[in-house]
C-alpha cells in the first residue's frame, strides 16, 4: 500500500461534510442511547441493592428526570461517550465512520493526524454541524469554524486513500 501524503488532498466543499454529518448523526444517537441504556442499568441496579429510593416516584425514567443530582450526570454520561466516540476516531485515523462512506479526512494543516487535545477543542465549534456552515461563506478555503480555531482541514480522499480500515 502507498502512502500518499494526505496534505495534497483538496479540502471537502459542504454537501460532502453535510452527508457525512447525516451519517454520523444517526451513529451518535445511536451511541447516546446505548449510554443511555447502560447509566440506567447501573442506577436501576443502585436502587435495587438500596444505595437510594425512587424519590417517591412509581417509575425510575420518572426519578432520574425529575431528580437533578441523578438527571446531571446522567446527561453528561451520555453526552462525553458521544464526545469520546468523534474524539477517537479523529485522533485514530481521521475519519469517523460517516467520514469514510464520503471519504473524508479531518488532519492538521501539514497533513498529519490530529491530537486527542485537537479533537477535543473541535468538539465545541463544531456546534452539532452548524460550523460547517462557514464553508458555505468561504468557498475559497472550504474551512469551517471548527478548522479554522483548531488549524485543521477537512480533505477530500481519492478511493484508494480511502481504502483500508479504521
Amino acid at each position: 500500500m502507498s502512502l500518499t501524503s494526505s496534505s495534497s488532498f483538496p479540502r471537502a466543499g459542504f454537501r460532502r461534510r453535510l452527508a457525512s454529518w447525516l451519517y454520523d448523526a444517526l451513529i451518535a444517537v445511536a451511541v447516546y442511547m446505548t449510554a443511555g441504556a447502560a447509566s440506567f442499568l447501573i442506577i436501576s441496579l443502585m436502587v435495587h441493592f438500596g444505595l437510594f429510593d425512587l424519590q417517591g416516584y412509581q417509575h425510575l425514567s420518572d426519578t432520574i428526570r425529575n431528580t437533578s443530582w441523578l438527571l446531571w450526570p446522567n446527561e453528561l454520561w451520555k453526552l462525553g461517550w458521544v464526545s469520546m466516540f468523534f474524539i477517537w476516531f479523529w485522533s485514530k485515523s481521521g475519519q469517523t465512520l460517516g467520514m469514510k462512506a464520503w471519504r473524508l479526512k479531518v488532519q492538521n494543516q501539514d497533513g498529519s493526524l490530529i491530537s486527542k487535545t485537537t479533537a477535543l477543542k473541535r468538539l465545541l465549534p463544531t456546534l452539532f454541524g452548524l460550523g460547517n456552515f462557514t464553508v458555505l461563506v468561504d468557498r475559497k478555503n472550504k474551512l469551517s469554524l471548527q478548522d479554522r480555531l483548531t488549524n485543521t482541514e477537512v480533505v477530500l480522499l481519492t478511493l484508494e486513500a480511502n481504502r483500508g480500515r479504521l
